[in-house]
């Protein structure tokens, strides 16, 4: 979990790589699918540019099919989701229809100011649409009213460790693992 611009999908990235798990980001996916050109896919390509979420509905959909597929029968990292309580509460009942459990939930915690720098950054190396100073400021704003909620909620499950996110992207990865390893 963070906000926009924390490092989750860096993270995740490193992450799955040493754990040898697939890395499942919801973000990715609806990006491919809108590159595609699918109806969904352009659905969300519209509703991300405009710096809103994409529905719960097709969001959970995605993540239910592709926490069935093979790759994930030895664990797998959600990139980015839940991002609702909404999501948070069918996640669950998910994994327990799956008879599946999560282990660890990582909050990487990073001040607004920097946030803004990097996913400023982050648009021209990458020449994202969806990460204009307009767009980054609705994000963060939507991700501080409808996502914070989620901190008190695997809090209280007792699976929630906060990291700090400022530093080089090895030192946040080092805080990382030493939750994952405890």
């Amino acid at each position: 979990m963070g906000p926009p611009g924390a490092g989750k999908g860096t993270q995740a990235k490193v992450i799955c790589e040493q754990k040898k798990v697939p890395q499942i980001s919801t973000g990715d996916i609806l990006r491919e699918a809108a590159k595609e050109g699918t109806e969904k896919g352009l659905k969300a390509k519209e509703i991300m540019d405009s710096g809103r979420l994409v529905s719960d509905e097709i969001v959970i959909d995605i993540i239910k099919d592709r926490i069935q597929k093979d790759d994930c029968k030895n664990g797998f990292l959600l990139d980015g989701f839940p991002r609702t309580r909404i999501q948070a509460d069918a996640l669950k009942k998910l994994l327990e229809d799956l008879n599946l459990k999560l282990d660890h939930v990582i909050n990487i915690d990073v001040p607004g100011e920097e946030l803004i720098k990097r996913l400023l950054n982050r648009a021209k190396i990458e020449g994202r649409t969806d990460d204009n100073k307009t767009t980054i400021e609705n994000r963060i704003r939507v991700y501080q009213e409808k996502t914070q909620e989620l901190i008190d909620y695997y809090s209280k499950m007792g699976i929630l460790k906060n990291i700090n996110g400022l530093g080089t992207p090895g030192d946040v990865t080092s805080k990382i693992k030493q939750v994952l390893n405890n």
